[in-house]
């Protein structure tokens, strides 16, 4: 996700309907308008553009500023969260995860993998759903365990160092099961944003290794595909708020280490261009009608149900990415919340 921080940080938002991007824009009407793009927001959802300022790029300095907060990943972990450092791929550094609502009872309970997001330069546990208490709170509501993991981030490690790490943690979750209170055969991997592009490459690394069965992919505005603003132009009110073409741009080309919408990049590090998406778990993925990441959403729920695989897709109407996390008491976004909690919950009870 992008949280309040990060979207103040990076500046986001390319159109806002603060009164400095309102006076640019005087005198015009049309694709650039504030006032005509935000026509197409939710008007709950609304209020939050006006809290940050216009888009500004986004640089690897301004990612290396806001990694160096000293309020960035320094929060307390409840007493329900245990945080761990695991073995790491081959040939990589340990692997830091947190496991919400384990548990000792003997009890075999279903278990989820969480990748946070981040646009796969920032972002971390702590930062992310938010905080811990989201994820607190689908462990109860769900009765499930759950394992997140703080993957390394690009640039500085650019794929596959992001899935390898995730995989080291999967793998971990699956031979810990038993000890952590978990069925090994109802695993399920879920991430938002950046976190759901990585729970899709994640799936498809799983189906192709063949070490560990996941039952469900739970996927919140998966970020899919790296041609998206880079070749691939959404209407005008797609993606210009909260994170934009040209952050996409950034994030993609800092993950795959050559230019997003390149001819050629790293196999299977884009789940877009993966040809053959048979045999991946049912999938649930929730997107904005106003997200950046809408189209390719679509379009890979559109594969997904032509190979075969069961997919359930819900369309937010008016919403921008990270809606559900910036205004959770918004109708659109408990709307939201509803759909992915039946999805889950479905999905936990079909594999009991």
């Amino acid at each position: 996700m992008v949280t309040r921080r990060e979207a103040t940080l990076f500046g986001l938002a390319a159109i806002t309907s603060m009164p400095a991007a309102r006076a640019a824009a005087a005198g015009s009407r049309g694709a650039d308008d504030p006032d005509e793009l935000l026509r197409s927001v939710d008007p709950e959802l609304r209020a939050f553009l006006r809290t940050i300022p216009p888009e500004t790029p986004v640089t690897a300095a301004q990612v290396r500023q806001w990694r160096q907060n000293p309020d960035a990943g320094s929060e307390t972990l409840p007493s329900e969260v245990a945080a761990r450092s695991i073995p790491g791929p081959s040939g990589g550094p340990e692997v830091r995860i947190y496991i919400v609502g384990g548990s000792d009872s003997g009890r075999l309970r279903p278990g989820l993998l969480y990748t946070h997001g981040g646009g796969y330069i920032s972002g971390s546990t702590a930062s992310s759903w938010p905080k811990f208490s989201g994820l607190q709170k689908i462990a109860q509501d769900h009765d499930c365990v759950i394992v997140s993991v703080d993957y390394r981030l690009a640039p500085e490690t650019p794929f596959p160092g992001a899935l390898e790490d995730s995989y080291a943690a999967l793998k971990w979750l699956h031979a810990n099961a038993r000890s952590l209170g978990v069925d090994p055969t109802r695993i399920a991997i879920m991430g938002e944003s950046a976190g759901g592009g990585l729970a899709a490459t994640l799936a498809i690394a799983a189906r192709d290794r063949g070490e560990v069965p996941i039952i469900f992919q739970f996927l919140i505005y998966p970020m899919l595909d790296d041609r998206t603003g880079s070749g691939k132009e959404p209407a005008p009110q797609i993606g210009r708020f909260i994170w934009s073409r040209q952050s996409n741009r950034f994030g993609w080309s800092s993950l795959l280490g050559v230019p997003a919408g390149s001819p050629n990049v790293p196999r299977n590090s884009v789940p877009a261009r993966v040809a053959d998406l048979r045999g991946l778990p049912p999938t649930y993925i929730g997107v904005g009608s106003v997200d950046l990441f809408v189209d390719e959403d679509i379009e890979y729920a559109r594969r997904l149900v032509d190979a075969g695989v069961p997919t359930e897709f819900y369309l937010a109407p008016g919403a921008y990415h990270g809606f559900f996390f910036l205004a959770p008491d918004a109708a659109v976004s408990k709307n939201f919340a509803a759909s992915y909690n039946a999805a889950l919950a479905r999905a936990f009870t079909t594999a009991a």
